[in-house]
Protein backbone atom coordinates (compact mmCIF):
# COMPACT_ATOMS: atom_id res chain seq x y z
CA UNK A 1 0.00 0.00 0.00
CA UNK A 2 2.73 2.52 1.13
CA UNK A 3 4.28 1.74 -2.29
CA UNK A 4 1.30 2.22 -4.12
CA UNK A 5 0.60 5.77 -2.61
CA UNK A 6 4.31 6.58 -3.23
CA UNK A 7 4.07 5.94 -6.96
CA UNK A 8 0.81 8.50 -6.64
CA UNK A 9 2.56 11.04 -5.30
CA UNK A 10 5.14 10.64 -7.90
CA UNK A 11 3.06 10.31 -10.82
CA UNK A 12 0.61 12.47 -9.52
CA UNK A 13 1.64 15.67 -12.74
CA UNK A 14 0.81 12.59 -15.67
CA UNK A 15 -2.36 11.51 -13.76
CA UNK A 16 -4.08 14.51 -13.37
CA UNK A 17 -2.83 15.61 -17.39
CA UNK A 18 -4.51 12.31 -18.39
CA UNK A 19 -7.77 13.21 -16.54
CA UNK A 20 -7.97 16.73 -17.82
CA UNK A 21 -7.13 15.20 -21.28
CA UNK A 22 -10.15 12.46 -20.77
CA UNK A 23 -12.59 15.32 -19.21
CA UNK A 24 -12.18 16.86 -22.33
CA UNK A 25 -12.42 14.66 -24.62
CA UNK A 26 -15.76 13.08 -23.09
CA UNK A 27 -17.25 16.29 -22.47
CA UNK A 28 -16.93 17.95 -25.89
CA UNK A 29 -18.16 14.54 -27.36
CA UNK A 30 -21.12 14.45 -24.89
CA UNK A 31 -22.21 18.20 -25.32
CA UNK A 32 -21.71 18.46 -29.38
CA UNK A 33 -23.84 15.01 -29.09
CA UNK A 34 -26.66 16.74 -27.04
CA UNK A 35 -26.43 19.52 -29.63
CA UNK A 36 -26.93 17.24 -32.60
CA UNK A 37 -29.30 14.63 -30.73
CA UNK A 38 -31.53 17.00 -28.63
CA UNK A 39 -33.21 19.57 -31.47
CA UNK A 40 -32.66 16.15 -34.41
CA UNK A 41 -34.94 14.18 -31.79
CA UNK A 42 -37.69 16.89 -31.59
CA UNK A 43 -37.39 17.66 -35.30
CA UNK A 44 -38.45 13.96 -35.55
CA UNK A 45 -41.34 14.29 -33.51
CA UNK A 46 -42.93 17.13 -35.86
CA UNK A 47 -41.81 15.09 -38.98
CA UNK A 48 -44.48 13.55 -41.08
CA UNK A 49 -42.55 12.24 -42.90
CA UNK A 50 -42.15 8.35 -41.65
CA UNK A 51 -39.80 7.31 -44.10
CA UNK A 52 -37.49 10.28 -42.76
CA UNK A 53 -37.46 9.12 -39.26
CA UNK A 54 -36.77 5.80 -39.97
CA UNK A 55 -33.59 6.63 -42.10
CA UNK A 56 -32.20 8.91 -39.32
CA UNK A 57 -32.69 6.04 -36.98
CA UNK A 58 -31.13 3.64 -39.03
CA UNK A 59 -28.44 5.52 -39.24
CA UNK A 60 -27.85 6.38 -35.99
CA UNK A 61 -28.28 2.53 -34.80
CA UNK A 62 -25.63 1.55 -37.89
CA UNK A 63 -23.38 4.16 -36.10
CA UNK A 64 -23.48 2.34 -32.57
CA UNK A 65 -22.61 -0.90 -34.64
CA UNK A 66 -19.73 -0.38 -35.47
CA UNK A 67 -16.50 -1.02 -33.41
CA UNK A 68 -14.92 1.58 -31.73
CA UNK A 69 -11.55 1.07 -33.05
CA UNK A 70 -12.78 0.39 -36.42
CA UNK A 71 -14.27 4.17 -36.34
CA UNK A 72 -11.46 5.35 -34.85
CA UNK A 73 -9.24 3.79 -37.95
CA UNK A 74 -11.63 5.35 -40.47
CA UNK A 75 -11.26 8.97 -38.90
CA UNK A 76 -7.63 8.58 -39.05
CA UNK A 77 -7.23 9.33 -43.27
CA UNK A 78 -9.66 11.96 -42.31
CA UNK A 79 -8.47 13.80 -39.87
CA UNK A 80 -5.26 12.46 -38.90
CA UNK A 81 -4.47 11.51 -34.99
CA UNK A 82 -5.11 13.42 -32.04
CA UNK A 83 -8.78 15.02 -30.28
CA UNK A 84 -10.37 15.59 -33.28
CA UNK A 85 -11.10 12.18 -34.60
CA UNK A 86 -11.62 11.15 -30.98
CA UNK A 87 -14.12 13.74 -30.46
CA UNK A 88 -16.08 13.17 -33.53
CA UNK A 89 -15.65 9.20 -33.18
CA UNK A 90 -17.53 9.26 -29.98
CA UNK A 91 -20.10 12.40 -30.50
CA UNK A 92 -21.66 10.02 -33.29
CA UNK A 93 -21.75 7.01 -30.37
CA UNK A 94 -23.26 9.49 -28.55
CA UNK A 95 -26.16 10.30 -30.96
CA UNK A 96 -28.26 7.52 -30.47
CA UNK A 97 -28.94 7.52 -27.13
CA UNK A 98 -30.09 10.48 -27.00
CA UNK A 99 -31.91 11.05 -29.37
CA UNK A 100 -33.91 8.20 -28.79
CA UNK A 101 -34.91 9.38 -25.28
CA UNK A 102 -34.92 12.92 -27.00
CA UNK A 103 -37.60 11.03 -29.06
CA UNK A 104 -39.10 9.12 -26.77
CA UNK A 105 -39.76 12.02 -24.00
CA UNK A 106 -41.27 14.01 -26.41
CA UNK A 107 -43.83 11.44 -27.96
CA UNK A 108 -44.66 10.53 -23.98
CA UNK A 109 -45.94 13.64 -22.92
CA UNK A 110 -50.03 13.59 -22.47
CA UNK A 111 -51.69 14.80 -25.90
CA UNK A 112 -54.36 16.03 -23.75
CA UNK A 113 -52.32 19.01 -21.86
CA UNK A 114 -50.45 19.70 -25.54
CA UNK A 115 -54.26 20.44 -26.76
CA UNK A 116 -54.86 22.45 -23.56
CA UNK A 117 -51.86 24.06 -24.51
CA UNK A 118 -53.14 25.27 -28.17
CA UNK A 119 -56.63 26.45 -27.27
CA UNK A 120 -54.69 28.50 -24.94
CA UNK A 121 -52.89 30.20 -27.70
CA UNK A 122 -49.62 28.48 -27.21
CA UNK A 123 -47.99 28.35 -30.35
CA UNK A 124 -45.41 25.36 -31.66
CA UNK A 125 -42.36 26.96 -29.68
CA UNK A 126 -43.61 27.92 -26.95
CA UNK A 127 -45.13 24.08 -26.48
CA UNK A 128 -41.63 22.90 -26.87
CA UNK A 129 -40.23 25.01 -23.98
CA UNK A 130 -42.84 25.48 -21.93
CA UNK A 131 -44.39 22.14 -21.81
CA UNK A 132 -43.02 19.24 -23.54
CA UNK A 133 -39.12 20.08 -23.01
CA UNK A 134 -40.07 19.59 -18.83
CA UNK A 135 -42.14 16.83 -19.14
CA UNK A 136 -39.32 15.34 -21.33
CA UNK A 137 -36.38 16.14 -19.06
CA UNK A 138 -35.98 12.51 -17.18
CA UNK A 139 -36.11 11.40 -20.36
CA UNK A 140 -33.60 12.94 -21.73
CA UNK A 141 -31.10 13.80 -19.04
CA UNK A 142 -31.40 9.44 -18.67
CA UNK A 143 -29.99 9.37 -22.30
CA UNK A 144 -27.33 11.89 -21.69
CA UNK A 145 -26.17 9.87 -18.08
CA UNK A 146 -26.41 6.94 -20.04
CA UNK A 147 -24.54 7.88 -22.54
CA UNK A 148 -21.55 9.67 -20.28
CA UNK A 149 -21.04 6.46 -18.57
CA UNK A 150 -20.68 4.52 -22.12
CA UNK A 151 -18.37 7.65 -23.22
CA UNK A 152 -15.93 7.83 -20.94
CA UNK A 153 -15.48 4.24 -21.01
CA UNK A 154 -14.96 4.81 -24.71
CA UNK A 155 -12.36 7.54 -24.58
CA UNK A 156 -9.58 5.33 -23.13
CA UNK A 157 -8.99 3.92 -26.61
CA UNK A 158 -8.54 7.47 -27.43
CA UNK A 159 -4.88 6.95 -26.49
CA UNK A 160 -4.72 4.55 -29.64
CA UNK A 161 -4.47 7.22 -32.01
CA UNK A 162 -2.92 9.82 -29.90
CA UNK A 163 -5.27 12.08 -28.06
CA UNK A 164 -3.81 10.81 -24.60
CA UNK A 165 -6.69 10.46 -21.66
CA UNK A 166 -6.41 8.13 -18.69
CA UNK A 167 -6.26 5.20 -21.79
CA UNK A 168 -2.36 6.50 -21.82
CA UNK A 169 -1.45 5.14 -18.72
CA UNK A 170 -3.41 1.62 -19.20
CA UNK A 171 -1.35 1.14 -22.60
CA UNK A 172 1.91 2.18 -21.08
CA UNK A 173 1.48 0.59 -17.87
CA UNK A 174 1.04 -2.41 -20.04
CA UNK A 175 4.03 -1.64 -22.02
CA UNK A 176 6.26 -1.49 -19.20
CA UNK A 177 4.76 -3.96 -16.90
CA UNK A 178 3.55 -1.58 -13.87
CA UNK A 179 0.31 -2.59 -12.70
CA UNK A 180 0.25 1.16 -10.95
CA UNK A 181 -0.22 2.53 -14.33
CA UNK A 182 -2.71 0.10 -15.24
CA UNK A 183 -4.52 0.33 -11.72
CA UNK A 184 -4.18 4.27 -12.03
CA UNK A 185 -5.81 4.77 -15.42
CA UNK A 186 -8.87 2.03 -15.02
CA UNK A 187 -9.65 3.27 -11.57
CA UNK A 188 -9.67 7.00 -12.16
CA UNK A 189 -12.14 6.29 -15.43
CA UNK A 190 -14.17 4.24 -12.72
CA UNK A 191 -14.55 6.98 -10.61
CA UNK A 192 -14.97 9.78 -13.37
CA UNK A 193 -18.00 7.97 -14.60
CA UNK A 194 -19.61 7.61 -11.65
CA UNK A 195 -18.57 11.29 -10.50
CA UNK A 196 -19.79 12.00 -13.86
CA UNK A 197 -23.23 10.33 -12.98
CA UNK A 198 -23.71 11.58 -9.58
CA UNK A 199 -23.48 15.12 -11.20
CA UNK A 200 -25.92 15.23 -13.86
CA UNK A 201 -28.13 13.41 -11.23
CA UNK A 202 -27.59 16.67 -9.31
CA UNK A 203 -28.01 18.49 -12.44
CA UNK A 204 -31.20 16.92 -13.26
CA UNK A 205 -32.66 17.40 -10.30
CA UNK A 206 -32.17 21.15 -10.33
CA UNK A 207 -33.40 21.50 -13.43
CA UNK A 208 -36.43 19.33 -12.77
CA UNK A 209 -37.16 21.99 -9.69
CA UNK A 210 -36.68 24.86 -11.26
CA UNK A 211 -38.65 24.07 -14.79
CA UNK A 212 -41.14 22.03 -12.79
CA UNK A 213 -42.48 18.66 -13.96
CA UNK A 214 -45.85 20.09 -14.58
CA UNK A 215 -44.66 21.82 -17.59
CA UNK A 216 -45.88 25.60 -18.22
CA UNK A 217 -49.99 24.67 -18.75
CA UNK A 218 -51.60 24.59 -15.02
CA UNK A 219 -54.47 22.78 -14.27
Amino acid sequence: MADIWSFLQERMPDILTALREHLVISFSSIVLGSIVAIPLGVALVYNRVRWVNTTVFFIANLLQTVPSLALLAVLIPLLGIGIKPAVLALLLYAIMPILRNTYDGFQAVDQHVLESATGMGYGTLQRILSIQLPLSLPYIMSGIRITTVYIISWATLATLIGAGGLGQLIVSGMGVNKPELIFAGAIGAVLLAFVANWLLGLLENWLSGKFGRTGGVKA
